[in-house]
């Protein structure tokens, strides 16, 4: 169920590489159930941003606190029926959505939506490592990663169409139905998504289940993530209001640069797949593009664009991320030790819910008292910080050899 070396039909790869990619893009959809529609609910339930940022501080809490687990029921059960289990509460959360009337029914919806998300990182790459060639794995997390900026930038573009022609209501109803079609969808493909339970023999000294957390490149990973998640978190949660503040921007070109964002993102991701494929040191490739992002992000902050050039530049700032996302993957490959991959995998991606959860309440009152443009700066500063945890993983991983 591992093969690590050719010949291995390219269809059979590329079908399970899809089937994940499916997955990941629909986690991501879900990570924005919320934000784009919250200039609706200031409107509709008088919240401020800080209320709003708690609402997406409960999702990442209850996501990383989740994920770290979920990576231990991966390795121990397998990850497809986490897999059904994830995008079932995303149908719930959805249906949810549509009927409350209050702070209190998004503060649930927050939390079941954090719950289903939680799985995602160990099952995605659990089947990736166990079931794609080892060749095609730098292509196969290009693919991940690409998928997901997909999912992140179909759903500002789903949600405001939607609410534009029919209400927000109507909105989540389409999305419980869309997370009800890609649920079918790996159903009728579930035999491409079995994976191994981790085995210990007899004949083996077995190492407990937590040994890998005295791993000191474990941590680094974990604050990697931490760091670069809480730009991004800026990037999606404030970054309409931020340019409708700078610069008057419009909301609906505003919600298109968010999309622009993704859509950059992803198409680094692809350019990211060969360089993945390619070079031996994941961790500088990391560093630089992560570097790069964040000087572009910080001329954004700066206020010296205009408002079209601002716009331009903020997408570009994705393609910068997004190039660094498979070598990234890679990256937590090299220091993950073997039989480890759900457990190692949930806990270094619960730093990027982490990240998710601190930062819309630091950033949130940032801009209650009107800090944009420090907003932009001091989330440029944070993905700076990220580098230097990026060159902690690689220095450390060289010296697990």
């Amino acid at each position: 169920m591992n093969p690590n070396s050719f010949p291995v039909p390219l269809k059979q790869d590329a079908t399970i590489i899809g089937l994940v990619g499916l997955a990941h893009a629909s986690s991501h959809f879900g990570h924005l159930l919320l934000p784009p529609l919250f200039p609706v609910f200031m409107t509709e339930f008088g919240l401020s941003y800080s209320q709003l940022g708690l609402l997406m501080s409960v999702f990442f809490v209850v996501s990383g606190i989740g994920q770290a687990s979920a990576g231990f029921v991966v390795d121990k059960f397998g990850a497809r029926p986490m897999l059904f289990a994830a995008l079932g509460l995303f149908v719930l959360a959805s249906g949810l959505a549509s009927v409350v009337t209050g702070y209190a029914g998004l503060l649930v919806v927050a939390a079941l939506a954090g719950l289903a998300n939680a799985t995602f990182h160990p099952v995605d790459f659990t089947i990736l490592n166990q079931r794609v060639s080892a060749p095609r794995l730098g292509y196969a997390f290009s693919a991940h990663g690409l998928t997901g900026n997909l999912g992140w930038a179909t759903a500002p573009v789903f949600f405001a169409s939607i609410t534009s022609l029919s209400g927000w209501r109507t909105a989540y109803l389409g999305a419980a139905g869309l997370f009800v079609v890609v649920l079918v969808l790996l159903w009728l493909n579930r035999d491409q998504l079995s994976t191994r339970a981790v085995v210990h023999h007899a004949d083996t000294p077995a190492e407990h289940s937590m040994a890998f957390m005295k791993l000191p490149v474990v941590w680094w990973c974990f604050a990697f993530f931490l760091l670069s998640t809480m730009t991004l978190a800026v990037i999606q949660s404030f970054s309409v209001s931020i340019l409708k503040a700078m610069h008057g921007i419009s909301f609906e070109s505003a919600t298109f640069t968010v999309t622009a964002y993704m859509l950059c993102g992803a198409l680094g991701m692809f350019v990211g797949g060969f360089v993945a494929a390619t070079s031996r040191h994941s961790d500088r490739v990391v560093a630089l593009s992560m570097a790069a992002a964040a000087v572009l992000l910080a001329l954004c902050g700066a206020g010296i664009f205009g408002p079209t050039l601002t716009m331009v530049v903020l997408a570009a700032t994705g393609f910068a991320v997004g190039i660094g996302g498979p070598s990234r993957d890679m990256m937590i490959k090299k220091a993950t030790p073997k039989g480890a991959t759900g457990r190692v995998y949930g806990l270094v991606y619960s730093g990027l819910d982490t990240g998710f959860a601190i930062s819309p309440l630091v950033f949130g009152v940032f801009m209650d008292r009107g800090w944009y443009s420090a907003t932009l700066l001091g989330a440029a500063l944070v993905l700076l910080l990220s580098v230097v945890a990026a060159l902690g993983v690689g220095r450390r991983t060289v010296a697990r050899a």
